[in-house]
C-alpha cells in the first residue's frame, strides 16, 4: 500500500506543477500537454488540470475521522425579546469607517450604541441568539472594551465556540480558567488545589473573587505562597487586595515593606497609607509635620501663612515606607521627597497641625516661598488614594471660581480624580456649575466622570452649552466630544426638549463656514440617538 502511494505521489506531483507553471506562463508561451498551439489549448490545460485534480483527490489516504466536539452546553437564560433581537443584528451590522470617514451625518452611530444596548441585556439577564454568537465574538475580538459585556451576554456557548476558532481565543483568555467555574469558597479543597496548580490568570482571578468575598481568606491563602512567588507575581497579587482593604490587612502589608523587589514594596506602602490608623500612616505623618507648619513671625493683622520645609535627604526609614529616592528627570529631588511624604500621611494631620482649621480653611491659606502648587498636588493625591469627600470639596473648590476651579486642582486630571471621591448626585452638580460658568471647552473629562444617564441639571447645562456655542457661530467640530458623550450619555427623555434645535440657525458674520449647517446636523443626529436609545430600553424592559 506505501509503495503503491508512494508511485502515485510523485509524477502526480511533478504532473500538477507543470500544469500550474504552464497557468502562470500562458498557453501561448507554453501548451498543455497532449495539445498543440492555438485556441483549443486553454480548454485544454482546463481539461486537464480538472483530470489531475480528480487524480489527486482519489489517490489520497482515508484519514483517521477526527473526534467529534461535545455539544454545545445549555443557556438557562430567557431568551431575547424578538424586538431586541432583531436590534441586536442592527448593531452588529453596523462597522466601524463604513461611512468613508468625513462628516458623521445625522445617522446616530449604531457602534457606539452597542455597550448601553449590552448593559441593558446583562442587567436583565437575557440570553443571546446563537446564530449572534459568531458576530458579537467577532465585535468583542476588535474592541478590547467590548469583551467583558460580551463574554457575559454570550455565556458558556461563546466559550464552546471560542476553543473551535482560534480568532476567539482571547475568550478563554479573558475567563478566569477558560470559563470553568471558580470553586466556591465553602471548597477549601479545589480552592488549594487550584491556588497551587492553576495558571497565573486563573490564581488571579480565584484570589480576586475571593478578596471580594472573603478579604481575609484570600490574604490568608496569598501568604501560604507569598515567599516563593515571583516578583512581578507578588505584585499583581498584592494589588488584588485594594478590594476590601482594612485595618487586619497591615501586618501582611507592613512585612511586605521588607520586599526585595522595589515596586512591591512601594505597592505595600500605597496601600498602607490608603489606612489612615496604621502606623506606617503615623510615621509619615510625623515627617510630613516637620515640613509644614504656620508662620507666626508675622503679625497678626496679617493672614496666617504655610510655611515649607521640605526634607533635605531621604533616609533608610523612608525608603523603607516607600518613598522613592531618585527623583525624575527635570524634578528636584527635596520637592520630590517632600510630595511623596504629604501624599501619604492622613489628611486628619493637617487640622491639628495648623491651627484647628477645617480643610477648606487650610486650602485657602497662603503658601510660603512658591510651594503652594506641589502643597496642593500632594493634598489632591492623598485626597484620592483616602477617599476623603471634605478635602475633595476643599480642593476643588466652587465651580463657579475663576481659571475654572479651586486652589488645589492644579489640572483637569486632578480635577476629574477628586470628583470620584463624591457621590453621583453631588458630582453631577458641581460639573453642571462648572459647565455653566465655563462653558465645554474643558468639560469633555469632567464629564467622564459623571454617572449614566447625565442627571436633568448636568444634561441641561450641556445641551445649553452647546446651544450657545452654536449661536456665537463657534468652529462646530471642536465640539464633537462632547456631541459624542451627549449622545450616549443624555437621558433619553430630554429629546423632546431638543426639536427646536434641529433647524439651521442664522450664521453670525465672524461664524465658521457651513457651521449652521452642521449644527443642525448634529443635533439631528442627537435627538435621533436618544429616540433611538429609548426604544432600545423598550424593547429590553429596562425601566
Amino acid at each position: 500500500m506505501t509503495s503503491t502511494t508512494a508511485s502515485v505521489d510523485a509524477p502526480a506531483t511533478s504532473a500538477w506543477e507543470g500544469l500550474v507553471t504552464t497557468a502562470l506562463l500562458g498557453t501561448d508561451r507554453r501548451t498543455p500537454p497532449g495539445s498543440g498551439p492555438g485556441p483549443e489549448a486553454p480548454v485544454a490545460l482546463l481539461d486537464a488540470a480538472a483530470a489531475e485534480t480528480v487524480r489527486r483527490r482519489a489517490g489520497l489516504r482515508p484519514a483517521r475521522a477526527a473526534e467529534r466536539p461535545q455539544a454545545a452546553p445549555e443557556d438557562p437564560r430567557p431568551p431575547l425579546p424578538p424586538a431586541a433581537a432583531r436590534r441586536l443584528a442592527l448593531l452588529l451590522a453596523d462597522r466601524p469607517g463604513a461611512s468613508g470617514g468625513g462628516r458623521r451625518g445625522a445617522a446616530p452611530d449604531l457602534v457606539e450604541l452597542l455597550p448601553q444596548w449590552l448593559a441593558g441585556a446583562n442587567a436583565r439577564g437575557f440570553a443571546p441568539p446563537p446564530h449572534a454568537l459568531p458576530a458579537l465574538l467577532d465585535a468583542a475580538r476588535g474592541r478590547t472594551d467590548l469583551r467583558p459585556a460580551v463574554l457575559e451576554f454570550s455565556g458558556p456557548r461563546a466559550l464552546w465556540l471560542a476553543r473551535l476558532n482560534q480568532d476567539w481565543r482571547f475568550a478563554l483568555r479573558s475567563t478566569p480558567g477558560g470559563g470553568a467555574a471558580l470553586p466556591h469558597t465553602d471548597d477549601d479543597d479545589r480552592i488549594q488545589q487550584l491556588w497551587q496548580e492553576g495558571l497565573f490568570a486563573e490564581r488571579v482571578a480565584l484570589l480576586s473573587a475571593l478578596r471580594s468575598r472573603e478579604p481575609a481568606a484570600a490574604r490568608e491563602l496569598l501568604a501560604t505562597t507569598w515567599t516563593t512567588e515571583r516578583a512581578e507575581d507578588r505584585l499583581m497579587f498584592l494589588d488584588s487586595m485594594r478590594a476590601g482593604l482594612g485595618p487586619d490587612d497591615e501586618p501582611f502589608l507592613e512585612q511586605a515593606l521588607a520586599d526585595r523587589s522595589r515596586n512591591v514594596r512601594a505597592t505595600a506602602a500605597e496601600l498602607l497609607s490608603a489606612l489612615p490608623g496604621s502606623a506606617l500612616a503615623a510615621r509619615m505623618a510625623v515627617r510630613a509635620e516637620a515640613c509644614l507648619a504656620i508662620d507666626h513671625t508675622q503679625t497678626p493683622q496679617i493672614t496666617p501663612t504655610i510655611a515649607v520645609e521640605a526634607p533635605h535627604e531621604c533616609d533608610p526609614g523612608m525608603e523603607r515606607d516607600g518613598v522613592v529616592a531618585k527623583a525624575p528627570a527635570g524634578r528636584g529631588e527635596r520637592s520630590w521627597w517632600f510630595g511623596q511624604l504629604l501624599e501619604a500621611a492622613p489628611l486628619g494631620t493637617w487640622s491639628r497641625r495648623l491651627g484647628g482649621r477645617t480643610p477648606r480653611e487650610i486650602v485657602a491659606l497662603p503658601v510660603a516661598d512658591g510651594w503652594q502648587g506641589e502643597l496642593h498636588a500632594a493634598w489632591c493625591r492623598a485626597a484620592v488614594r483616602q477617599r476623603d469627600a471634605e478635602w475633595s470639596r476643599a480642593l476643588l473648590g466652587e465651580p463657579s471660581a475663576p481659571e475654572a476651579g479651586g486652589p488645589g486642582a492644579v489640572s483637569l486630571a486632578e480635577r476629574a480624580k477628586l470628583l470620584g471621591t463624591l457621590g453621583a448626585a453631588e458630582r453631577a452638580e458641581w460639573v453642571a456649575g462648572f459647565i455653566a460658568t465655563h462653558g465645554l471647552s474643558e468639560a469633555f473629562q469632567l464629564l467622564g466622570v459623571c454617572a449614566v444617564p447625565w442627571s436633568g441639571p448636568l444634561g441641561r447645562a450641556v445641551v445649553d452649552a452647546l446651544n450657545i456655542a452654536r449661536d456665537a457661530g463657534s468652529y462646530p467640530w471642536s465640539f464633537s466630544g462632547v456631541m459624542g458623550l451627549a449622545e450616549r450619555c443624555l437621558d433619553p427623555s430630554e429629546a423632546g426638549r431638543l426639536d427646536a434645535l434641529l433647524a439651521v440657525p442664522d450664521e453670525p458674520e465672524n461664524a465658521s463656514p457651513g457651521a449652521g449647517g452642521y449644527w443642525a446636523e448634529a443635533f439631528q443626529r442627537l435627538v435621533t440617538t436618544l429616540r433611538l436609545r429609548a426604544a432600545m430600553a423598550e424593547e429590553l424592559g429596562v425601566s
